[in-house]
């Protein structure tokens, strides 16, 4: 298990064979046992397996071409929804239109999803994170006919690894995340050493050179996650929050 976490990787590529169903419900079923809140399990996962589907989540996704190779694609989301219909049809009452409901959920959701790939990259299937999730979430609301107190957190794409297999991604290494009883702020020294093999690696070095920077965290902010980027997806999201009933 160590070895196979250790030499993990996303992927974008797969070959043209499809998931079982009763793999894939085994596959959810064991990241049912995952961690969560209260054990309110405030999550579910929409499983998209038709074309159609795919190609209708797509857009969302910034047409990345694993939404739609993918045999499944799996949309994990924040509920509170199931939980206070329960709690109507049992006489109680749920305060649950809030924002540490949603944030509770959206980490009952993440626990349920990342078990769910580690379960998956044990029985040799591939997977890959969707980031463009939460920026688009409206969209996928959409397309999915999600209801009120239902949010998607994140999406996983999933299927047997085509070969070649990709390069494995490089780590900062574990002094850059890891403290010790309580948190060391970084020093300009501190940065300097944390970050010297990610900078030095060649294909980051090509990675600065094509995008005419200067260093790569101006790729990072500049190009990839520019601010106004950030402050309007920021802003979507939220008024989906209040529009799926999260905030006032």
């Amino acid at each position: 298990m160590l070895k196979s976490l250790r030499n993990r990787r996303s992927i974008r590529a797969y070959a043209d064979r499809d998931i079982p169903e009763d793999l894939l419900g085994e596959l959810l079923e064991v990241a049912a046992r995952a961690s969560n809140t209260g054990n309110m399990q405030l999550y579910s996962v929409v499983v998209t397996r038709d074309k159609a589907g795919k190609e209708r989540l797509a857009p969302a996704h910034f047409n990345q071409p694993m939404v739609t190779t993918a045999p499944v694609v799996l949309t994990f989301c924040a509920d509170a929804n199931r939980f206070v219909k329960w709690a109507a049809c049992r006489e109680a009452e749920a305060g649950f239109d809030n924002m540490q409901t949603f944030i509770t959920s959206a980490i009952d959701a993440m626990l349920f999803a990342q078990t769910f790939c580690v379960a998956a990259e044990e029985r040799g299937l591939g997977i890959c994170y969707l980031g463009t999730t939460s920026y688009n979430a409206d969209q996928i609301i959409e397309a999915l006919d999600l209801p009120r107190l239902v949010v998607p957190i994140t999406t996983v794409t999933v299927g047997w690894p085509a070969e070649p297999l990709p390069a494995m991604t490089e780590r900062l290494p574990l002094e850059a995340v890891v403290h010790s009883e309580r948190y060391r702020d970084y020093t300009p020294a501190d940065i300097d050493r944390l970050y010297a093999e990610k900078e030095a690696l060649p294909e980051n070095e090509e990675f600065v050179r094509v995008n005419n920077k200067r260093t790569l965290a101006q790729v990072f902010t500049d190009i990839r996650y520019t601010k106004a980027n950030n402050e309007h997806f920021s802003e979507v999201l939220l008024d989906v929050l209040r529009r799926q009933g999260f905030l006032r």
